[in-house]
């Protein structure tokens, strides 16, 4: 089945019960806690501190969003094309075969001498990426650090002009990168916020997922997932029990 054949399956899907199709983690326990999955034609605000879990949440929508036949184009501050493979082979997440086929382009974010016309001229490379589905932006901190506060509004307020003309965008944000206030007016821009962050539980440390926002999610969100990064596994959740165990 093509990606054409895909998604004319969840066009039809959606004239006839209602449901909105979604950014899929690959996981159904994952995508369950998420609201049933961040709906297409969003943009996503998925933010946290170093460590957070930020990039294996990232890889792991990027993955289930291949493996449902949709086209990606990520824009990455984080790795190089080969980190990439080799950071997501180590979570049993393989894009290989994706790379080759064209069914995910990788860009890597170089904004040394773009200085604070970077916001700028990655929203104008999202625009030549007509072709692409989704648009995976990790992270975008670093793109932003020398940038105003209107020119990062009209960033984000440009991405949400994409997503209504039927692109799905996400954007991963350092939590230390930006003002307090600029961060929550960032947040009420964007259609849903995934917030990352490491806790102490009990005597554990454990990375954790508040699932803050989604607008027109399937089920009520407002989740909080305690879960681990398992070498050859990738994300797997931690039962709150077991946790405080």
């Amino acid at each position: 089945m093509t990606p054409w054949d895909i998604k004319s399956a969840l066009v039809s899907k959606l004239d006839v019960d209602g449901t909105i199709p979604v950014v899929s983690t690959g996981s159904y326990e994952l995508d369950n806690r998420m609201g049933g999955g961040v709906p297409l034609g969003s943009l996503t605000l998925i933010e946290g501190a170093s460590g957070a879990g930020k990039s294996v949440l990232t890889q792991q929508m990027m993955h289930g969003s291949l493996q449902e036949g949709y086209k990606l184009a990520l824009f990455t501050s984080e790795n190089t094309v080969r980190s990439l493979i080799t950071q997501m082979q180590s979570l049993s997440l393989d894009i290989v075969h994706y790379l080759l086929l064209g069914k995910l382009r990788v860009y890597p974010i170089e904004v040394g001498h773009l200085a604070d016309e970077a916001p700028v001229a990655l929203l104008e490379a999202f625009r030549n990426e007509s072709d692409r589905d989704m648009i995976f932006v990790d992270s975008l901190t670093t793109a932003v650090g020398r940038s105003s506060l209107r020119d990062i509004l009209s960033y984000f307020e440009g991405c949400k002009r994409l997503c209504a003309d039927g692109r799905t965008i996400l954007v991963v944000l350092h939590s230390h990168g930006l003002s307090q206030e600029l961060t929550i007016r960032i947040r009420s821009i964007c259609d849903a916020h995934l917030r990352l962050r490491t806790e102490e539980i009990g005597q554990k440390l454990v990375k954790t997922l508040e699932v803050t926002k989604i607008r027109g999610a399937d089920k009520k969100t407002g989740n909080i997932v305690s879960f681990e990064v398992e070498p050859g596994w990738g994300m797997r959740i931690i039962p709150i029990s077991k946790v405080r165990g």
